[in-house]
């Protein structure tokens, strides 16, 4: 299989409901892009990510990309109190598209504990329910699963964003509580809408889903599992798998080939996209979507890794292949075949094993695997 060219054809979760696009005019198309760089490595993988757009739209004179770099994270929590500013919330409402960089530090956090998260809060101010986070291996050297080639783990996680264990985060328990409750929501509009969602990620792949949940122990989930049932009736073409969370893990690790799409609950799906990213080479090569109705956040799935920040030695191919999600999902075909250009680049450059930052054991800079990319396009 291609490189990861099924995954970013998939994702085109937009509303029915949405505007047609504008007849053909003589004048380039032009996409506004909130940019919110972040924190730690978020600023120097964002601007590879922006070098290696404009480069591939350069060469597109149907299309424009207008870049508005936007506050937001621990740094501006920091400095204004807020790590979300109105503002910053406003101009992502009316983006076309919002390219995020990692957000957040360890050390910065809320008086009641929890640390800075305005990924989180996008999510649910934007209701991006549907979370994607495509996992491809590019090079036999980069999965500790030694008895794998290069695109032979290939499957894509389709995380709820807006509800599950993760609806009860905003809640203050007093300060001498003797217990705290998370409380786990599943509703049956929300479930119903991303299963939808992975169905119809699954006909654009090889047209299977596995839902997974915890449905032998926890009523939620068997209501989730019921409505997991109901949504597959209408897609008799789509092959179907149910797992339980902890066999799903250890399936990762057994048969990760044999998974197509994956459709989870919020904490489920947070956790079972790093273990699986560490079988395709780890963070530095998971990017991820998260797709509403009418606004989508393209970001890298992994963290601020403050303790490189600065060291010019961090992954940037993430980020550069959430902006060519990001180019995909705009739906203009200009754009969409930049988004493959993108994505064969990135192939290109990871076919040869020696290009590699550090955390894969080579030696390029930030910059030189930007470069390495640019290159390749």
């Amino acid at each position: 299989m291609e490189d990861t060219e099924s995954v970013a054809e998939a994702v085109s979760v937009r509303s029915a409901t949405l505007p047609a696009p504008p007849a053909p005019s003589l004048l380039p198309r032009t996409f506004d892009i909130a940019v919110l760089p972040g924190d730690g490595i978020g600023p120097e993988v964002m601007a590879e990510a922006l070098r290696v757009l404009n480069a591939v739209i350069d060469g597109t004179p149907a299309v424009r990309l207008a870049f508005q770099e936007l506050p937001a994270g621990a740094g501006e929590f920091l400095r204004g109190g807020d790590p979300l500013p109105a503002a910053t919330l406003d101009a992502c409402r009316q983006a076309d598209a919002i390219l995020m960089g990692a957000m957040g530090l360890p050390d910065i956090r809320w008086p009641d504990g929890r640390e800075i998260a305005p990924q989180i809060d996008l999510r649910e101010q934007l209701d991006l329910y549907c979370g994607l986070r495509p996992i491809h291996l590019y090079h036999a050297v980069d999965t500790p699963l030694k008895r794998y080639e290069a695109g032979d783990i290939d499957l894509l996680i389709v995380r709820e964003n807006t509800e599950g264990l993760f609806s009860s985060r905003g809640r203050q328990p007093s300060a001498d509580a003797s217990e705290v409750h998370d409380v786990m929501r599943i509703s049956r509009a929300g479930s119903q809408r991303l299963f939808r969602a992975a169905f119809e990620e699954a006909r654009r792949r090889r047209r299977k889903v596995t839902l997974v949940d915890k449905a032998n122990v926890l009523p939620s989930m068997v209501f989730f599992r019921a409505l997991f049932d109901e949504v597959a009736q209408d897609f008799p073409d789509v092959q179907t798998e149910r797992l339980y969370v902890d066999a799903a893990a250890l399936y990762l690790i057994q048969r990760p080939e044999t998974f197509d799409v994956i459709v989870t609950e919020n904490m489920f799906g947070d956790i079972l996209s790093d273990l699986a990213a560490a079988l395709v080479g780890g963070m530095g090569l998971a990017p991820s979507a998260d797709i509403g109705d009418q606004s989508a956040v393209f970001q890298p799935a992994h963290g601020t890794a403050p303790d490189i920040a600065g060291r010019s030695i961090a992954n940037p191919v993430a980020m550069i292949l959430s902006a060519a999600i990001m180019l995909n999902w705009l739906g203009d075909p200009q754009t969409i075949a930049a988004a493959a250009r993108i994505r064969r680049a990135v192939s290109r450059v990871l076919t040869n094993s020696t290009s590699r930052t550090a955390e894969l054991g080579g030696h390029l800079s930030t910059r030189a695997m930007g470069d390495a990319i640019l290159a390749a396009l």
